[in-house]
């Protein structure tokens, strides 16, 4: 059955709602198709991962749209305490709705880490200041290399990963003797320290402990001038990243390659709009270069038709 979406009002700003909840979720495969229909019909865009292990996502929409999907998600039995983290865009920050069946929520790739049966102890934003101050806690960001490398917490030890299953395999080899020392871990939202502060109390670690809400509920909560984040949190979406308040930053994505680009890159002659960046320049050839050229160019002119056609409605 063909739904019709609804026209975004272009003077209301569009919600952003991150979510994520750990269930045991009977028949989760069900839950897919009414659930696409509804983002479809209420004009939402975004990802929603569904596996037996829960749900997760990023969504965006007008206020009403959030809401009855948000209400849908809540009356699924298992998911009715589902939390989530909201932020603001100027524009659609996504270009379609996918909703997915997966193995897992986020993959970590190790099997019989189930956050339902113990994870770390959750820490608050307004009091994960004090435990990071402490000399004697480690700090760890649990996300990818190119997330770290627009922003982080103060001292917090990079473990240099490309994706979130080699994070087990770094803890391996990452000289974390002392398995008595408190040890401090964070992400964007929070749900891949769900499994990381699992992964580390089955590893037999006594003091593990997690930011609550993640990054982003830190950057809601924790007023600019008491924070000691540094930088700008990268997002899966099309704002890139933003920063204290939520507000968006000035980093943009490099078509070619996905990374976050800095204004500082911006301004390097490697950079060239939907073609290179510093990050990849060197890695592609000229008939790579000159394939994005014709994308980005195709890109502009549907951007620029879209446009119009709004314009003329």
């Amino acid at each position: 059955m063909k739904t019709h979406e609804k026209t975004p009002v272009s003077n209301q700003p569009v919600i952003v709602a991150a979510l994520y909840h750990f269930a045991r979720l009977s028949g989760h495969e069900a839950l897919q198709h009414p659930l696409a229909e509804l983002c479809d019909r209420e004009g939402v865009k975004g990802t929603l991962l569904l596996a037996r292990e829960g749900i997760n996502g990023t969504i965006a929409g007008s206020r009403s749209a959030i809401d009855a999907v948000l209400a849908h998600l809540r009356a699924i039995p298992g998911l009715e305490p589902l939390e989530h983290k909201e932020s603001s865009a100027h524009k659609m920050p996504f270009r379609r709705m996918k909703v997915r069946l997966k193995k897992e929520i986020v993959t970590m790739g190790v099997p019989d880490i189930d956050p339902l049966e113990g994870v770390g102890a959750y820490v608050d934003p307004q009091d994960w200041n004090r435990l990071i101050s402490d000399p004697d806690t480690i700090l760890i960001d649990t996300r990818n290399d190119y997330e770290v490398g627009i922003g982080t917490f103060k001292g917090a030890i990079n473990p240099e990963t490309g994706t979130f299953r080699e994070f087990p395999g770094w803890v391996e080899t990452a000289g974390l003797d002392d398995k008595t020392k408190p040890i401090a871990m964070f992400c964007t939202g929070g749900i891949r320290c769900e499994k990381a502060t699992a992964f580390m109390r089955a590893k037999g670690y006594e003091n593990v402990y997690h930011l609550k809400g993640g990054i982003l509920k830190y950057l809601e909560n924790v007023p600019e001038e008491e924070s000691l984040w540094q930088g700008s949190c990268f997002v899966f979406d099309e704002r890139v990243a933003i920063t204290h308040g939520l507000r968006e930053s000035d980093e943009i994505l490099c078509r070619a390659c996905r990374n976050p680009v800095s204004p500082e890159d911006q301004a390097s002659e490697l950079f060239e709009e939907g073609v290179s960046c510093p990050h990849c320049h060197d890695s592609r050839s000229e008939d790579d270069r000159a394939r994005f050229r014709m994308r980005h160019k195709q890109m502009l002119a549907e951007r620029k038709k879209a446009l119009a056609d709004t314009e003329s409605a």
